[in-house]
C-alpha cells in the first residue's frame, strides 16, 4: 500500500496540492499531513484564498479522508477562502457521490477550467 503522497505548486494565486497514493486512517494520524495542513493554514493566513486539491492519483480514501477534506473546506471556507477538487476519481470520486459531496465543493475535470473557475466566482460575487 502506497502511503499519501502530497505535493504543494502554485499557479498564479491558486495553490494546487496534487495528492497520490492512499488517503487512510494511517495517514491522516501522520506528522506529514499534519505538516500540510499548517502549511495550507498559514497560506490562507498569509493572503492565499484559492485552493485546488487534485485527486487525479489517488487511489484510496477512507472515511477519515473524507472528513479532513471537509473539514479543510470548512475551516478554509470560514477564513474566506475557496476550495475545489480536481479529477477525483475510482473510489473517492464514488464515496463523493454518494456523500453528496460533489453539490457542495466545487469539482472540475479540466486543471485549466478549474483555475478559471476561481475568478468566476469571485466575479460573480461582485455582481
Amino acid at each position: 500500500m502506497t502511503s499519501l503522497q502530497i505535493v504543494i505548486r502554485e499557479s498564479g494565486d491558486v495553490a494546487i496540492l496534487d495528492l497520490s497514493g492512499n488517503w487512510t486512517i494511517d495517514d491522516c494520524e501522520s506528522e506529514m499531513l499534519r505538516r500540510h495542513i499548517r502549511c495550507l493554514q498559514e497560506m490562507a493566513t498569509n493572503g492565499v484564498r484559492k485552493f485546488l486539491l487534485n485527486l487525479a492519483d489517488l487511489a484510496q480514501i477512507d472515511s477519515s479522508g473524507v472528513s479532513a477534506i471537509v473539514r479543510t473546506y470548512r475551516s478554509l471556507r470560514d477564513q474566506g477562502c475557496d476550495l475545489s477538487l480536481l479529477r477525483p476519481n475510482g473510489r473517492a470520486l464514488e464515496v463523493f457521490k454518494v456523500l453528496h459531496l460533489l453539490e457542495v465543493i466545487p469539482s472540475f475535470e479540466n486543471e485549466n477550467l478549474a483555475l478559471a473557475s476561481f475568478g468566476l466566482v469571485r466575479d460573480f460575487a461582485k455582481t
